[in-house]
């Protein structure tokens, strides 16, 4: 047999690529440009496991394909390299976050070149140095410089703003702003000191600073975004998180609410996720007025979609934080109500969003004014409401809608029936004795005439009046932590001022420890002379994690650029990212952030494109196989899995590498903790089998399997097709090293098709037989349709079909295997050069032409008849398809076969059924 010598092949090959820049990406090319992304990893110190590489490999066999196919790739790689972990390691180790991180990146690029990926690394960015996290900071500061026209829907100058104020104050003005803005006229903008003027245009920058309620962590010493919290405590250490007021930096993301949900249309995106921004945007059609308090000057303003059932309000719940309610609380409920306020508000909005069975609440004592029946509504505190969305109030309908239901039966509250109609069936109750009203002045009309007409009486008693709300907030852009990106923002009496373009980067300065200082303030503040040169104190906070992922494609397009982020001429020819690959749970941070950056940069005129990435695909995950031991209670003693339900035994994760096929490897199980060198054992047939159960991949379920192992043991290409076979890229799949054997023989199988035995490379330039060139031909077309739509698993199942049939036809011919070498290159690129070279090209295969399928040799000229003889299939005889059936007959009834099974005996009858199958009755 020919050897194939994976080990050898490989590392040539790499070197090859990176000695001579075969993945460049040129700007200049008149080629079509296809750009390919994966969402850059961060780096952490555990490296790469088998189920990362998954969308990287799929990425790569479309870049590599497209390139084949006469395309200008750009494909590149780089790391998201700021964030709380490198941090965390930092304050355990006194080791500063670069070192670590650093290390981290070359343990990361050293795996990823292992598995041959056709990234040009001379594109690499890091969003943890300077040169890039310079711009970073200089996109912050246009954002800083510019408001949300809404008469042109658009951001812009805030310097037409300065000049509107000057001429008319902002009577005129329609921008996005904070709700609490006042009106002022120019004689009140020239009056206004350089402390007022500059909170005011505060109110309006599209990065701004506001008292804001956060995810705050003592013990880390941070704010934490929602996705870093899981039930009240850090995703990271498990510390407890509270609800806090703090002043932060904004994004005023809520400003381009509209343009995010018409371009979502716009998009190749799966529908689960387009759907997921479309709730978390939130659009809302309704109106929005106040219901007078009684005994009180202030008013509570609350939002409904549905004014129609206005007559069904049987009391007004305010959010725990809203500012109401310490104001409004009578002296009876103070001390009740404010201590469920606290308890309430400390909880995360997703807790208090998705736990609906737990339901809780207090009443303020006060009450609310109907404003068109007039009665006296009661006003309570409950934590289903929320401060952000809408108005932090709600007009509570329990007929109408499932949580005002359930609040209104657990407190005992009335409910109010409208025209004797329960609007949510589940809520029909033969037991209900409630109240059944008809709809006042909206009675007979139907919803959509009610609401209009609700509108219209709500202008005329001046109390409100239509409205569209979202409910998007505008983004927390700060967080106290040292490793992220300095915002480059000073203070003079209070008021922050952009430093110069100058004086970018910005670089985070040294601190004796990556903690918060004593007094609480972020770790910044420990750093000396973090001042400006005048001695104006610089901001202690960094950006999030999301800043530098927020637009790193584009710096991709000309990442060595010194002089602008990138240059005019590349983002006009890379235009956006034409396939997007990544995980799901960004769904609505990482890809929204980027899409508002993208619309932002669009309205200054720095980029062509309103969506930075065309086409989505979400790969599943890669899950890993755990195993499982069980030991008995209070004992050392571990009993084997069908025999533990005979005894009080826990399971615990062992690691998997000590276990193969379900056996357990008993000395590596006594070496592998110091507790278990006196371990015994209960055994089935002498051997200890394991239990086992498909679970996430983790370090702390022992089921991590490394990619460096298997590339040791069977090869990058061999690992490449093995994750593309295990099933549709977007599915959930276990991780089963036991198959990858299959995909390895494979491989062998292919590399023998152009050796002999005796390890001797032998091709034919005879010309190939129609059988031959049939194979051929329906594996090009399957490779072609399968990578245009997506489909990687069931390309690499024909790869092994096409290298059975044509071993069985013991072909050699060039013509046919050299488009195979083609075809199989984007999957298995070390293997193809090798043999590509063998064959007699000195230039890379990167440099082919994908070979096109001819549909002339697909057209099927015969049939395979059956041939039954009194119904039991006897034989197999192959037909021309236009053959009549009288030709059929005679030289079926000739054949040795059938005259064996007919023992000299006529044939009462013979039917041919065209292209079915022939049935001979005796």
């Amino acid at each position: 047999m020919a050897e194939y010598n994976f080990k050898e092949i490989e590392k040539k090959w790499q070197q090859y690529w990176k000695e001579h820049k075969s993945y460049h990406a040129d700007n200049d090319s008149t080629k079509p440009k296809f750009y390919a992304l994966d969402m850059f990893p961060y780096p952490s110190g555990a490296g790469l496991h088998v189920g990362h590489p998954l969308g990287y490999i799929a990425s790569d066999i479309v870049s590599r394909y497209k390139k084949l196919n006469g395309y200008n790739v750009l494909h590149p790689m780089g790391f998201d390299a700021f964030g709380l972990p490198a941090e965390q390691y930092a304050i355990q180790t006194g080791q500063h976050p670069a070192i670590t991180t650093e290390q981290n990146i070359k343990r990361y690029k050293d795996q990823l070149q292992n598995i041959g990926f056709s990234f040009d690394w001379d594109r690499e960015v890091q969003t943890c140095d300077p040169k890039f996290y310079k711009w970073t900071q200089w996109i912050f500061m246009q954002l800083f410089n510019s408001f949300y026209n809404q008469k042109t829907d658009k951001a812009e100058s805030v310097d037409l703003l300065v000049k509107e104020f000057e001429k008319k104050g902002n009577k005129n003005v329609h921008a996005k702003c904070d709700d609490d803005t006042p009106s002022f006229s120019a004689e009140d903008w020239k009056g206004y000191n350089e402390q007022e003027q500059q909170s005011m245009l505060l109110k309006y920058r599209l990065a701004f600073l506001a008292n804001t309620t956060v995810n705050w962590c003592p013990a880390l010493g941070t704010v934490l975004s929602n996705d870093e919290v899981k039930d009240g405590f850090s995703e990271r250490g498990g510390h407890p998180v509270v609800r806090k007021n703090m002043m932060q930096w904004m994004m005023r993301i809520s400003a381009y609410a509209e343009r995010l949900l018409q371009g979502l249309e716009t998009i190749d995106w799966s529908e689960p996720i387009k759907e997921m921004q479309r709730n978390w945007i939130g659009k809302s059609i309704g109106a929005q007025f106040h219901f007078a308090l009684e005994n009180h000057d202030d008013t509570i303003e609350v939002f409904t979609t549905r004014l129609d059932t206005v007559y069904g309000v049987t009391y007004l719940a305010l959010a725990p934080e809203h500012e109401l309610v310490e104001k409004i609380v009578t002296d009876g409920q103070r001390e009740e109500v404010m201590k469920y306020a606290e308890v309430a508000s400390n909880r995360s909005e997703r807790e208090r969003m998705t736990e609906v069975k737990n339901i809780t609440g207090a009443f303020t004592g006060a009450y609310a004014i109907h404003p068109f029946s007039g009665e006296k509504i009661p006003v309570w505190v409950a934590d289903y409401v929320l401060a952000g969305y809408g108005t932090g109030a709600v007009m509570a309908v329990p007929s109408g809608d499932q949580r005002d239901y359930d609040f209104a039966k657990h407190f005992d509250l009335p409910i109010t029936v409208i025209n004797d109609a329960m609007v949510i069936d589940e809520k029909a109750d033969p037991t209900w004795e409630g109240k059944i009203i008809n709809s006042g002045f909206m009675d007979g009309l139907s919803p959509k005439d009610a609401i209009k007409s609700g509108v219209e009486e709500l202008e005329k008693l001046g109390i409100g009046s239509g409205k569209i709300n979202y409910r998007m907030r505008d983004a927390i852009f700060t967080r106290q932590r040292y490793w992220g990106e300095p915002l480059p923002v000073y203070f003079k009496d209070g008021i922050p001022y952009l430093m110069e373009e100058s004086e970018l980067p910005l670089v985070l300065p040294e601190v004796d420890k990556y903690l918060p200082t004593e007094d609480g303030e972020p770790p910044l503040a420990r750093a000396e002379n973090w001042t400006t040169a005048q001695g104006d104190a610089i901001e202690k906070s960094t950006m999030p994690g999301w800043a530098g992922s927020s637009w790193y494609f584009f710096r991709y397009m000309d990442a060595h650029n010194e002089e602008e982020f990138a240059s005019k001429k590349a983002l006009d020819y890379w235009q956006n990212v034409d396939l997007y690959i990544g995980g799901s749970e960004h769904a609505t941070g990482h890809l929204l952030y980027s899409r508002f950056w993208t619309k932002f940069l669009k309205d200054i005129g720095l980029v062509e494109v309103e969506e930075p990435f065309k086409k989505l695909i979400n790969q599943g995950m890669i899950q890993g196989v755990s195993s499982f031991v069980y030991r008995i209670k209070n004992t050392n003693q571990y009993v084997s899995y069908n025999l533990k339900d005979q005894y009080d035994a826990s399971p615990l994760h062992v690691d998997i590498s000590i276990v193969k096929n379900d056996i357990l490897d008993l000395e590596a199980f006594k070496k592998s903790q110091p507790d278990r060198v006196n371990a015994e054992f209960i055994l089935e047939e002498g051997k200890y089998i394991c239990g086992s159960e498909v679970e996430k991949m983790s370090k702390s379920k022992y089921n991590v399997v490394n990619p460096d192992d298997i590339i040791e043991r069977y090869g990058a290409d061999t690992l490449r097709l093995y994750e593309m076979f295990l099933g549709p890229l977007e599915q959930f799949k276990p991780w089963n090293t036991n198959g990858i054997d299959g995909v390895f023989k494979f491989l062998r199988r292919f590399w023998n098709l152009f050796h002999n035995t005796n390890d001797q490379f032998e091709v034919s330039d005879a010309d190939p037989s129609k059988e031959e060139l049939k194979v051929l031909h329906k594996t090009l077309k399957k490779i072609k349709e399968d990578i245009e739509h997506y489909s990687f698993n069931t390309t690499v199942s024909e790869f092994m079909i096409c290298t059975n049939e044509l071993t069985s036809l013991k072909c050699n011919k060039r013509q046919v295997l050299e488009p195979l070498v083609i075809g199989l290159a984007p999957y298995a690129p070390h293997i193809a050069e090798e043999l590509w070279n063998k064959l007699g090209h000195e230039e890379s295969i990167t440099k082919a032409t994908f070979p096109e399928y001819d549909e002339q040799y697909l057209v099927e000229s015969e049939h395979e008849y059956p041939v039954s003889i009194n119904g039991k299939m006897r034989a197999k005889m192959n037909f021309p398809l236009d053959m009549p059936k009288e030709d059929i007959e005679k030289q079926v009834l000739a054949s040795e076969i059938v005259q064996k099974w007919l023992e000299g005996k006529a044939p009462k009858k013979v039917i041919v059924v065209p292209n079915k199958i022939v049935n001979v009755v005796v």
